[in-house]
């Protein structure tokens, strides 16, 4: 159980502090508002954007979030071999045979048996990770003071990324390593270490694409992945083939202007042209409809949510609250870097959905959730000096 978790800073006494951390939680519910009014525009022109499924989503992860907010974050600080096992089985749940299911490609999604509901376990493992990185983070009070701890880390956060690599989802993959890789940053790795870590990532990367664009050598990454890659690096190949999905979302993105075609005016997304424009590429619809500012608008509610996160993160003094804080800010903001800069070109193509925007329960269930996370570490901050 955590100790000395309040600070003077932290909180206030018990009459004047908020059992609710309005600053987080007010641009979120912002976020959830404008992405409802985001997919009820696009249902009107999408058939696969249900706006009352997409209200149900909401209804769930309010709960969940509230669930959350109301347990006692610091009992799971001791929990870290529960933790891990319910993250591991999270991940390797859509493997199971008659549980899982497959949409584009990947095989990430679990079919319960007897209703109509399918539902993603890795969004809600993502959670797991940034709870068990954090349990594990916490043990060395801000400071890993040999390499074996921190390869030790590394070697735990590798296990949950290996298996969604299975499926194959890279994107979800990428979030769970780079969200796991803030805490171990945060719990007190050396500088060095953390550099040649990165290194090493970038020469396997780097190999990894070779061997892949090589014949006759072994081919880790799939066709699809090459041809990301490859838009990636020049948008201009194969525009009515692999790069279409980039060139129309950067059509979608510049034909806003300013103040956007209006509400139901998305013609690239209402047209067709406009491939996955409620979920991977929603921020180009967003874009399209309410232009450069409406952009403006969910990005500044994004950086009041995710500063607002890191701000109580600073003031938390307990490690296992600080650590779950760092790892819900950097899950948020590599999801949205991620999401819009594929829409724009300055990121690969990946499936990657924007945090409280995109089209899908599962997303919305987890996003809520981890609004309960940053709620939970408020709350359970001791009121009494």
């Amino acid at each position: 159980m955590e100790k000395n978790l309040r600070s003077p800073r932290a909180g206030g006494s018990a009459r004047s502090r908020s059992n609710f951390y309005r600053p987080q939680l007010l641009a979120a519910l912002g976020l959830v508002a404008f992405g409802a009014l985001v997919i009820w525009t696009a249902s009107l022109t999408i058939a696969d954007a249900s706006f009352p499924r997409h209200c149900v989503g909401i209804v769930l992860g309010l709960v969940a979030a509230f669930l959350v907010w109301r347990y006692d974050y610091r009992v799971l600080g001791n929990a870290s071999r529960a933790l891990f096992i319910a993250d591991v089985a999270l991940m390797m749940l859509p493997l199971v045979p008659g549980l899982g299911w497959s949409a584009k490609g990947a095989t990430g999604w679990v079919k319960v048996p007897f209703i109509p509901l399918t539902f993603q376990p890795s969004e809600f493992a993502k959670l797991a990770t940034i709870y068990l990185m954090a349990a594990l983070g916490a043990e060395y009070n801000g400071h890993i003071e040999t390499l074996k701890d921190y390869v030790k880390l590394c070697a735990v956060l590798v296990v949950p990324f290996l298996i969604i690599l299975l499926q194959p989802d890279l994107g979800t993959g990428l979030i769970v390593l780079v969200t796991g890789a803030s805490i171990i940053i945060c719990s007190g790795a050396r500088r060095s270490w953390v550099i040649v870590t990165i290194v090493l990532i970038v020469l396997f990367a780097t190999l990894v694409v070779v061997t892949s664009m090589t014949p006759g050598l072994p081919h880790l990454l799939k066709t699809y992945q090459l041809n990301r890659l490859t838009v990636f690096v020049n948008s201009s190949v194969d525009p009515a083939g692999n790069g279409y999905n980039l060139q129309q979302a950067k059509i979608a993105v510049g034909s806003g202007g300013f103040f956007g075609k209006g509400v139901g005016n998305a013609t690239q997304a209402g047209s067709g042209f406009l491939p996955e424009a409620h979920t991977d590429f929603v921020f180009a619809l967003l874009a399209e409809e309410f232009g450069f500012m409406g952009s403006v608008a969910m990005l500044a509610l994004f950086a009041v949510m995710i500063l607002s996160t890191i701000a109580l993160a600073q003031r938390v003094e307990a490690p296992f609250g600080k650590l779950v804080l760092a790892g819900v800010a950097t899950m948020w903001s590599f999801q949205l870097l991620q999401n819009v800069g594929m829409c724009i070109g300055i990121m690969p193509i990946t499936g990657i959905p924007l945090p409280f925007i995109s089209y899908g329960s599962s997303s919305m269930m987890a996003q809520l959730t981890a609004v309960g996370m940053v709620q939970s570490v408020w709350r359970h901050i001791p009121k009494t000096a």
